[in-house]
């Protein structure tokens, strides 16, 4: 008899699956709550961020992997810190670029039933249960978001971080596309919606599309130089809170 193998289901499938028992609605919200408190006191000190986004299944020497890891060390030229989703492509590269540059590195991994491991180029990093938490953590602690080529969960995430801008519902960052070739479609797209007056002109403006790294870095720093203000953070010795 031929033995096929079995695929496990992602955790987050789970609440997609309707109404469950109250008591099993209870543990689910407990569930999250608990993971948003343990990536809360995980990153709270990591510094302000700028993340990158991109696809994990480009390989070292690939054009984008590299443009990630000097990205990585412009990041922490920079004085900001690094983060990603911690697993392994573009990720990896932009990790790995502050990582080996004297810079701080981070990451915010999720299970999945093929097991994205995080890359060994992190001072820092949390794995989640769900795909909503983790962006909520990707986007909190960071300055501005770098979103170089990638897949469905690239776009996801690009997509999550121009709504919430559009909204007004977080400040508006810098979003850099980077990679005019790669991108170009999406942007022809994002013309047809303005066409089409399901967006308006002026939110086209929140992104840069550039193919130029220097181009992209001035962007982002021109952004910071005007409007970087942190609070310092200090911590509490109750809340267990170590240096």
């Amino acid at each position: 008899m031929e033995k096929t193998e079995r695929i496990i289901p992602a955790k987050e499938s789970v609440y997609l699956d309707g109404p469950k028992p109250r008591v099993n609605e209870f543990f689910f919200a407990l569930d999250i709550f608990l993971q948003f408190i343990k990536g809360f006191r995980t990153l709270h000190f990591v510094g302000p961020c700028i993340t990158v986004f991109g696809s994990a299944r480009f390989k070292e020497g690939d054009r984008y992997y590299e443009a990630s890891r000097e990205f990585g060390k412009r990041i922490a030229e920079l004085g900001f810190t690094t983060m990603t989703g911690g697993g392994p492509g573009v990720m990896e590269a932009a990790n790995r670029g502050a990582y080996e540059n004297g810079g701080t590195s981070v990451g915010c991994n999720i299970k999945l039933p093929f097991e994205q491991t995080p890359n060994p180029y992190m001072h820092k990093w949390i794995t989640f249960d769900y795909f909503f938490v983790r962006k909520v953590m990707l986007i909190k602690y960071s300055y501005a978001f770098i979103i170089m080529p990638g897949g469905f969960g690239t776009m996801d995430e690009f997509f999550e971080a121009i709504t919430l801008i559009q909204t007004k519902s977080i400040t508006n960052f810098p979003i850099v596309l980077f990679g005019k070739e790669y991108y170009q479609p999406l942007m022809g797209a994002i013309d047809d919606m303005v066409l089409k007056g399901t967006i308006s002109d002026v939110d086209k403006k929140l992104i840069l599309l550039t193919d130029d790294m220097s181009e992209a870095m001035q962007y982002i720093q021109a952004y910071i130089a005007k409007n970087f203000k942190v609070k310092p953070r200090r911590r509490l010795w109750w809340l267990l809170e170590k240096r």
